[in-house]
């Protein structure tokens, strides 16, 4: 790294801070170091320091995709199951039809391109999501919070959903009477779960600390700034023995919310993309950027966090975590296309609830599903799965009788302005989405615009999921009862029609 002396030693430090430091949280540290060291026996080149790295063995590859398969039946699977199990049974749905919605939650196109295809590890965190919820809905609220701690522990785009989890557990304990124990419980549980979480990596910083290993070293005769707060760093003692604790808290925050990463890194789907085809976003301060995400997430969340608290009923959550998923996706700073799993999963499996499996249900599940998957493939193209991604898409919608293998979702719907609503919306986007991957596929863009589909792709998606966040925030407004009474009475009459 070359250093120039224009620059103050913390603005260099910093613009090389991505090699410094844990990138994920500490769970999936955790989960990361027992595979290094299983895969270790078998073959201890695998891991070895400095010499694995760029390592192309095909028997490595096979070893990294079966730790997802096997991560995946240990978390996610049983916690679908037991969760399918105990949403279906509240509603009374038929034990056939529960299974239904259990294939159509397990294979999901989008999480199982991403994570068995791409390589990732989210229905870790997806499955810690489904075992907080489905504690809560068997009213063992301390291990929700157990389970909730384990996925934001294990990957931080958890937080998509905390801000409705909290407005849920707040709820609980204020209505219909103020629960002082109640909340008390929740607090110590939830605050000594993260304890718990952290407390090997302030050890590990302290035993180091105490063997005279520093983790960041002097740059010029002066301590390392910290990643945050670094106006702060040189007035601290560096020798004190609570700075290994600061500079590890500091580390951690600084990956858990990545700031310094821009508004965006790829073309995703949300809003600030979209808008940046328009105005070049990257041109402003980040300051600013950052004030406009906080405050345009804010409101999008506003809504299914305040329903969610004052009508805090627990078959609720998943719509209220679906919201407020795609209100984070579609306006949060720094978004990712795999974070589009997010909002997809509590989605998805209202298909086990009331009325799952009505074509109502199963035209707005199955069009969110749908075009998450489409706006992943560009993504997915870059690493040759077109073909996983027609078979799985293609055979989800067979499953669930979706376009284009059947239209019969529709059937009935226009008796209904909403159904009529939906079947113009829906078709409209599937013709679109059709005739996108024809020109993609045999059209190259022109010379001065070599990402022109893939522009495209995000402004149609981005639309799709606006969509798709209204029909959540509506929907819980009228299962919580916010709505009208007459309204709600001919929501549920023209969906029975449509059974």
């Amino acid at each position: 790294m070359e250093v120039t002396t224009q620059l103050p030693v913390s603005q260099w430090y910093f613009h090389d801070l991505e090699w410094w430091g844990l990138d994920y949280p500490p769970l999936t540290a955790y989960h990361s170091w027992i595979l290094g060291k299983i895969g270790g026996f078998i073959d201890p080149s695998w891991f070895a320091l400095h010499t694995s790295r760029g390592l192309d063995d095909p028997m490595l590859k096979v070893f990294m995709r079966a730790t997802v398969i096997v991560s995946e039946y240990l978390i996610y699977i049983p916690a679908a199951v037991v969760f399918v199990r105990r949403f279906s049974r509240f509603y009374g749905v038929h034990a056939w039809d529960a299974s239904v919605a259990l294939v159509a939650i397990l294979m999901q196109p989008a999480t199982m391109l991403i994570d068995h295809v791409h390589f990732q590890y989210n229905t870790v965190m997806l499955g810690f999501v489904l075992a907080s919820m489905s504690s809560m809905l068997a009213g063992r609220l301390l291990w929700g919070c157990v389970f909730f701690v384990a996925a934001l522990g294990f990957k931080q785009m958890a937080l998509y959903y905390a801000p409705a989890a909290f407005a849920y557990l707040l709820g609980v304990c204020v209505f219909p009477r103020i629960n002082i124990p109640r909340f008390l419980s929740i607090a110590i549980i939830t605050l000594s779960s993260f304890a718990i979480l952290v407390l090997p990596l302030f050890l590990g910083a302290l035993f180091d600390k105490h063997h005279g290993i520093d983790a960041r070293p002097e740059l010029f005769g002066y301590p390392a700034p910290l990643p945050i707060l670094s106006e702060l760093s040189f007035k601290l003692n560096s020798h004190a023995w609570y700075y290994p604790i600061l500079q590890q808290t500091a580390q951690v925050l600084w990956r858990v919310f990545p700031f310094s990463r821009g508004l965006f890194e790829d073309k995703v789907a949300n809003f600030w993309c979209s808008l940046n085809v328009f105005v070049k976003l990257k041109s402003y301060p980040t300051e600013l950027l950052q004030r406009a995400a906080l405050l345009a997430t804010l409101i999008a969340i506003a809504p299914p966090c305040l329903v969610i608290f004052f009508k805090p009923r627990k078959e609720l959550l998943p719509l209220a975590l679906a919201a407020a998923a795609w209100g984070f996706f579609l306006f949060s700073f720094q978004v990712h296309e795999k974070s589009v799993l997010l909002p997809l999963m509590p989605m998805t499996v209202l298909l086990a609830g009331k009325n799952g499996l009505s074509r109502y249900s199963r035209a707005w599940i199955g069009f969110a599903n749908l075009l998450g998957a489409w706006t992943l493939f560009p993504l997915l193209q870059r690493v040759d799965l077109r073909i996983p991604y027609y078979v799985l898409s293609l055979l989800w919608a067979f499953l669930l009788g979706l376009p284009p293998t059947s239209f019969d979702v529709y059937k009935e719907m226009t008796g209904t302005w909403w159904g009529l609503g939906t079947i113009l919306i829906h078709c409209g986007f599937y013709a679109t989405m059709a005739a996108w991957h024809v020109v993609e596929s045999f059209l190259s863009p022109p010379r001065k615009l070599p990402d022109l589909w893939v522009v495209i792709n995000v402004g149609i998606g981005a639309v799709g999921f606006g969509i798709c966040y209204l029909w959540c925030v509506a929907r819980l407004a009228i299962d919580s009862g916010l709505v009208a009474w007459k309204v709600e009475r001919s929501i549920e009459k023209g969906k029975a029609k449509m059974l």
